[in-house]
């Protein structure tokens, strides 16, 4: 009698468990919507998005349809002097990536964008040159200075027919 009292008893309680956690699971699931629902309001508000448009759209141009212009010399770039003192140069060389598609594509062309050349070194070296060499050692780092040099081009150039830049051979010295 004892055996069954208790297998009853076990039972009794099992079933208890498993009501409590579903009301718990309940109860979770809906604080949990209710928070996701926050965080992406927060979100917007902030206008903050994982992946923006651009990006998609960039991501989308193919090989065939971009055209490379290589900025004609070495650039030399005199860095933002570290907390030692020391100035640094950065030596690389700098290629445009240009979209064959665009509707600036008359416009911004490897032939004629040669005759900013000057102007778009200028914008590079005003990006890079306010990082100390320390900040651009990290290749992490380097692409944020990158996606900071194009908007400059994109935003000089009023166009983002450049729409992507590639830093390459990349010395300190």
């Amino acid at each position: 009698m004892k055996k069954n009292l208790l297998s009853v008893l076990i039972l009794a309680l099992m079933i208890v468990n498993v009501a409590i956690s579903v009301i718990t699971m309940v109860s979770i699931t809906g604080t949990n919507k209710k928070t996701a629902a926050l965080v992406d309001t927060i979100a917007t508000v902030l206008n903050l998005e994982l992946v923006s448009d651009d990006e998609d759209a960039e991501s989308n141009i193919s090989l065939a349809d971009t055209e490379i212009y290589t900025i004609s010399e070495t650039m030399t770039i005199p860095l933002k002097p570290s907390d030692d003192g020391k100035t640094v140069h950065m030596i690389c060389k700098v290629s445009l990536s240009i979209n064959m598609k665009d509707e600036d594509y008359k416009t911004y062309n490897s032939e004629t964008i040669g005759n900013y050349e000057s102007y778009i070194k200028q914008e590079i070296e005003g990006v890079i040159s306010s990082y100390t060499v320390d900040y651009l050692s990290d290749p992490m780092n380097r692409e944020e200075v990158k996606k900071e040099v194009l908007e400059k081009i994109q935003k000089f150039l009023e166009s983002k027919v450049v729409y992507d830049i590639a830093i390459s051979d990349v010395k300190f010295g």
